[in-house]
């Protein structure tokens, strides 16, 4: 049956609403330098090549002893508490090969005894059909954990609060001289349109002993009733006896000492250290409170600082590389899967009661600064930031308060309150603010803190 639509006149088609112009709005402010340091912890960070393509090795700390490929071989043991972080994306070589790829990681214990891993928190999640990047306000509360767009931001929730997935048991055994697969999960692609799909996984553990580890790519198996397997241990062990590295290789990234720019950061194979960035934000060293801006006035915490966007402080935060490949960033920059853990002690000195904001913003990158931040409004269409900021305070009727909070910041978004208080003069208020840097965000950000005009 053919079906008629009426003609309008072109006069009657209503027009494509333009887009607003968009405008940058200063914010003048003095950006301050984060206390503290990143923690010694050695973090195994998985995600070069980001785009997995072939089978392969993708990061292996093992000794290069007896491999077929020796520079596919760090040689580097992990000994009581260590973190992984693995962040691949599949998409087939041909358009007609959908076979599944798996991701493998294999724990190797060397030495003559069993070596327990407490598994502390885990998590591991797909795009599809986990965590798809689903279109989300600016601000979501999450009380339960189940906001989230993206598996990076699934997975920085899940740890947040402690979780350990029920896929992973709480302890690994190897026994002496034997490997063990801690992870050995697809990453289909079959029933997508487009046939593209990534898995992002944290795991915080504690080794009773030295072992190796090593994350591989591996299509899956295909058994006498045509069905999909799962690689072995022994398949994954072959692999990784005569596997090269996987491929294709990421962009080779610009030198520290180069000045000339654009700045290619790289992405990150190798063992970073730094697994928590843990912070007291005082007037000073030596003074215990953190006193709020003046009415009107703000000031702000640089995070996820790195070369080219130190916004003024000069302080770069990317996790340094204990081993690394040669085509590989340099410094872990963005510090995926790093916690921010941070407390402001803050007090209101005047004789008058005063009204403070804090606030996560993404400013418009820049390694100087002229007179404050920059904005745009309204903000492009890229996210530059999504996932879970947990905030802990005293409300202003004295009765203490965790939040929550799913954020969704575009480039140049100044962003709404975590908080905002009521301060009588004199008041002291204790904030805590805790996130863990996620996967497909793009640094850096600033933690702000504003006194309102009355």
């Amino acid at each position: 049956m053919l079906v008629f639509l009426p003609i309008f006149p072109l006069a009657q088609i209503p027009p494509t609403p333009e887009p607003p112009p968009q405008v940058e709005i200063l914010q003048p402010q003095e950006v301050r330098t984060l206390p503290g340091q990143l923690d010694t912890i050695p973090v195994f960070n998985s995600n070069s090549p980001e785009l997995v393509q072939t089978e392969g090795i993708l990061l292996s700390t093992f000794p290069p002893d007896g491999k077929a490929n020796p520079n596919a071989h760090l040689n580097f043991p992990f000994q009581g508490r260590f973190d992984i972080f693995a962040h691949h994306v599949a998409k087939p070589p041909t358009p007609e090969d959908l076979r599944t790829l798996y991701l493998g990681i294999i724990l190797h214990n060397p030495g003559l005894k069993p070596v327990t891993i407490d598994i502390l928190q885990a998590a591991s999640y797909l795009s599809q059909p986990d965590a798809p990047f689903i279109e989300l306000p600016p601000s979501v509360d999450n009380p339960a954990g189940k906001v989230y767009a993206g598996p990076g931001s699934r997975v920085m929730s899940d740890i947040l609060r402690g979780y350990r997935q029920d896929n992973f048991p709480p302890q690994l055994i190897i026994p002496p001289n034997e490997s063990r697969m801690l992870l050995n999960l697809p990453i289909p692609v079959r029933s997508l349109d487009p046939p593209l799909n990534g898995r992002s996984t944290l795991m915080r553990l504690r080794s009773d002993g030295i072992v190796y580890a090593a994350s591989l790519a591996q299509y899956a198996l295909i058994d006498g009733d045509g069905n999909e397997q799962p690689p072995t241990l022994e398949q994954w062990q072959q692999l990784l006896e005569q596997g090269e590295l996987g491929t294709p290789r990421d962009r080779t990234p610009t030198p520290p000492d180069t000045t000339t720019s654009p700045i290619i950061y790289g992405r990150v194979a190798g063992v970073a250290q730094g697994s928590m960035w843990q912070a007291e934000l005082t007037d000073s060293s030596t003074t215990q409170f953190l006193t709020i801006p003046q009415p009107g006035q703000a000031f702000s915490y640089g995070l996820s600082t790195l070369p080219g966007g130190r916004l003024g402080t000069g302080q770069s935060q990317s996790a340094r590389m204990l081993v690394r490949y040669p085509d590989t960033a340099y410094f872990a920059h963005g510090n995926y899967g790093v916690q921010y853990s941070l407390t402001l002690p803050l007090v209101n000195p005047t004789n008058q009661t005063q009204t403070v904001t804090v606030t996560l913003q993404t400013p418009i990158k820049q390694d100087q600064i002229q007179e404050g931040l920059r904005f745009l409004e309204p903000p492009p269409r890229q996210v530059f930031f999504r996932g879970t900021v947990q905030i802990r305070y005293k409300d202003d009727t004295g009765l203490p308060r965790t939040r929550y909070v799913h954020l969704v910041q575009r480039r140049g978004q100044m962003s709404e309150p975590l908080v905002m208080l009521t301060m009588p003069p004199s008041d002291q208020r204790l904030v805590q603010v805790n996130f863990l840097y996620p996967p497909d965000a793009t640094p850096p950000q600033v933690l702000t803190i504003t006194t309102l005009e009355e």
